[in-house]
């Protein structure tokens, strides 16, 4: 028992000499740096020779969310097609699974179909609004 405990003390050396260094280098960071010199005028943040008025981040509407996550789900579409669409004239030598073949991707493409109209009644496309 006692060997498999002392196979853990080194492991117990590096997190305690990895805590101490990164300890130690943040301490002596803050006290070699300017952070403690710093002025309020250099604080401020600057963006082409104008002082930024308002909040850094805006807040955006969820529909604008809701668009990039669509573009998301059909551009993965793409990535599915292109792969199918190189190798598809080897697929179709074998005629047993020919038919299969193609009407998968149709049905993969239909379903897509049918989720982009569901989009676009709902407006989701629209975030304007």
């Amino acid at each position: 028992m006692d060997s498999q405990l002392a196979q853990y003390v080194p492991v117990l050396i590096l997190l305690v000499l990895a805590a101490v260094v990164t300890g130690g280098m943040l301490v002596v960071s803050h006290l070699l740096s300017k952070a403690a010199r710093r002025s309020r005028i250099k604080d401020t943040p600057y963006e082409c020779g104008i002082i930024p008025i308002g909040a850094g981040t805006p807040r955006l509407s969820v529909k604008f969310y809701l668009v990039a996550t669509l573009f998301i789900l059909f551009d993965i579409e793409v990535v599915f097609l292109y792969p199918w669409a190189v190798v598809y004239r080897k697929l179709l030598a074998d005629p047993a699974t020919a038919n299969m073949i193609f009407f998968s991707m149709v049905s993969f493409l239909g379903i897509l179909f049918v989720g982009y109209l569901y989009a676009l009644k709902k407006r989701a496309f629209d975030w304007k609004s």
